[in-house]
């Protein structure tokens, strides 16, 4: 075979570019990362190796003891991390170190901000391990073979880091991967064997490879092991320090920050296994795609089977990290027997209380700690009531929501905590969705609860539209929306200010006849209403119909939504309506019906069908009223 006639330069993917850029410039603070990353990378590619050598043991070739291998040249300068794991082929290579073939790519150079210290937390979310080699190097050399492939089937790949790559096919008898950094000048201090074997044991000493470096001193034969090469999960949660869960995480979730919070738990009896579950500190780039499962690694007696064992863990916790080691399993245990398996449901559901028990913990605990994850991962969480029916109860206890008790529009209030104040008399849990806080607070829904100080809770997210459909009670009391059927709030004490905006008791019946037949391509009626105080109108829809709120998002999702009429409710005791009872004028009658349709309509967030059209009835019931024009 002819290797030079398949030698190329290719250009980076403009992504890489960026990224590559805001290595070089030292985007990360603290340098020796890179050695975590090159030997986390390592360690993935002789577990894809035991995974693909279950089905065909060939793969392992004449060498079946995995490890890794750290060597340095202090003349040429140079720092090697050498697995004997999978390995790559060209077209792999290509793909792995030439684009980020990976959701969320976008949004995260979108959300870039030119300032190293915030873009350095951005990218730790991002986690993109290999390109912080060139914090260090100013030449990255990767020399590779795919296990299986024959040894004219090498790879060479050679970088500075700038525009471009060369990639080669080379000849490689052994199979796995070679990566050498060929050092800058000021990174010199990373040719030291004790430095490399502190930095090895400070953030790989948890890896279950052996890690191995040629044996230093005046008698040093051969190689030793730098690392404790046990997996961290199967150790004593006594005999582990903090630190180690941390940098395990880590390696685990490829992420550059500290975890949240971790739970580890083994269980023994008839059902053996162990799981190390952690929450990140914040949510990852592609959190939204649900297809993007890498949460849980899969372990059989310590052998690892398969990553993102979407099996284990419910969509709504997608953004839990860790591994489960089991007993009970079978060492071929395939993705479709995972999917009938019942100790595999067994395992899902003791994963799922240890999670749902560490999140009770913290909510009770630590109130701080939890804002922080809500604010990540709430909206994901919520998917729980819709997917797990039997979870709901759990589940809503850890919700948190915005309500008009708080200005500040936080998401901090608990249901146990609005239950807990609800008013002598008040018969249901009231909530009112809308597309933002702003829109929520201002609603002319929450009058009559404001002059009764009747707590409501504003809802935000677009999932809680699902939420509320499927999420019907708490502790034996009924969630209502504010802007749905009649409203009953005769068991509730009056306050002062609610005696003092009484309705004005004249008949006005003519005047909704009169609007019903206005408004009648519009609306289903229009009615009397008990919810507002100050606003002249407002729009409701029946009890069991779809929220206006929910409607709008169907339609922006492409859904074709056959929307049902609103039933418009008036504010007797207010000047428009009584000024409008009182005129005479049918056609000023019917404009001024549709602009109170229309100000109802925008009140709520909603649109005009015809904006143009509800200016020139606003502009001539402005000339008519100051007596202008002609």
């Amino acid at each position: 075979m002819n290797v030079e006639a398949k030698q190329e330069t290719l250009g980076f993917q403009a992504e890489i570019r960026q990224l590559l850029d805001l290595m070089i410039h030292s985007l990360y603070s603290n340098r020796e990362i890179f050695l975590r990353e090159l030997i986390s990378n390592a360690s993935d590619a002789a577990d894809k190796l035991r995974f693909e050598g279950l089905k065909n043991d060939s793969l392992f070739e004449d060498d079946p003891d995995l490890k890794i291998r750290v060597e340095y040249n202090k003349e040429q300068k140079t720092i090697s991390v050498i697995d004997n794991g999978i390995g790559m082929s060209r077209a792999e290579v290509i793909d792995n170190l030439g684009t980020i073939a990976k959701s969320g790519t976008r949004q995260f150079f979108d959300a870039l901000t030119g300032d190293a210290g915030k873009d350095s937390q951005l990218i730790g979310q991002f986690g993109v391990g290999f390109y912080s080699s060139f914090i260090v190097a100013k030449k990255v050399e990767v020399v590779t073979r795919r296990a299986g492939a024959s040894r004219n089937e090498g790879v060479r790949w050679i970088s500075t880091g700038e525009n471009d790559y060369t990639i080669e096919t080379v000849e490689r008898p052994k199979r796995g991967t070679k990566v050498t950094l060929f050092l800058r000048d000021e990174a010199e201090e990373f040719l030291d064997g004790f430095r490399l074997r502190s930095i090895i044991r400070k953030y790989s000493d948890h890896i279950s490879l052996p890690i191995v470096m040629p044996a230093e001193g005046e008698d040093a034969k051969g190689e030793e092991t730098a690392n404790s090469a046990s997996a961290l999960w199967s150790l004593s949660k006594k005999d582990i320090k903090e630190q180690e869960y941390h940098e395990f995480y880590k390696h685990v979730g490829h992420d550059f920050e500290d975890p949240l919070a971790y739970v580890h738990n083994k269980v023994e009896g008839k059902l053996e296994y162990t799981s190390l579950l952690f929450i990140p500190g914040r949510a990852p780039f592609d959190l939204w795609d649900r297809e993007a499962r890498h949460g849980i690694k899969l372990y059989v007696r310590r052998v690892f089977i398969m990553d993102d064992a979407e099996q284990l863990m419910p969509s709504y916790l997608r953004f839990v990290r860790g591994v489960v080691d089991s007993n009970d399993l079978p060492l071929n245990i395939s993705r479709e027997i995972l999917q009938r398996n019942k100790t595999i449901d067994s395992i899902r559901s003791g994963c799922v209380k240890k999670i749902l028990e560490l999140l009770k913990t913290i909510a009770t605990s630590d109130k701080e700690k939890y804002a922080r994850f809500w604010k990540e991962f709430g909206r994901v969480l919520k998917e729980g009531v819709i997917e797990e029916h039997d979870k709901k109860d759990d589940l809503a206890r850890l919700f948190r929501f915005s309500s008009t008790q708080d200005d500040s529009g936080a998401q901090s209030v608990s249901l146990e905590e609005y239950v807990g104040r609800m008013k002598e008399g008040q018969k249901a849990i009231y909530f009112v969705t809308a597309e933002n806080y702003a829109t929520a607070k201002n609603s002319p829904h929450l009058e009559i609860f404001r002059a009764r100080n009747i707590e409501v809770l504003l809802l935000t997210d677009p999932i809680d539209e699902w939420v509320t459909t499927h999420l019907h009670e708490f502790d034996s009391k009924p969630l209502q929306s504010v802007t749905k059927g009649e409203l009953d709030l005769s068991g509730v004490a009056e306050t002062e200010a609610a005696e003092q905006v009484k309705h004005n008791e004249a008949d006005i019946g003519g005047l909704v006849k009169q609007m019903q037949e206005i408004l009648k391509d519009q609306v289903k009626d229009v009615r009397v209403t008990q919810r507002l105080t100050t606003s002249p109108a407002c729009l409701v829809v029946d009890e069991h119909g779809m929220g206006r709120h929910l409607e709008q998002i169907l339609k922006a999702s492409g859904q074709k939504i056959t929307g049902s009429k609103p039933i418009l409710e008036i504010n007797p005791g207010h000047p428009i309506i009584q000024r409008l009872h009182a005129e005479t004028d049918e056609a000023r009658v019917k404009d001024w019906s549709h602009i109170l349709y229309d100000q109802a309509l925008l009140s709520e967030g909603g649109q005009l069908a015809d904006p143009a059209e509800f200016v020139r009835k606003l502009n001539r019931m402005f000339i008519e009223l100051t007596g202008t024009g002609s």
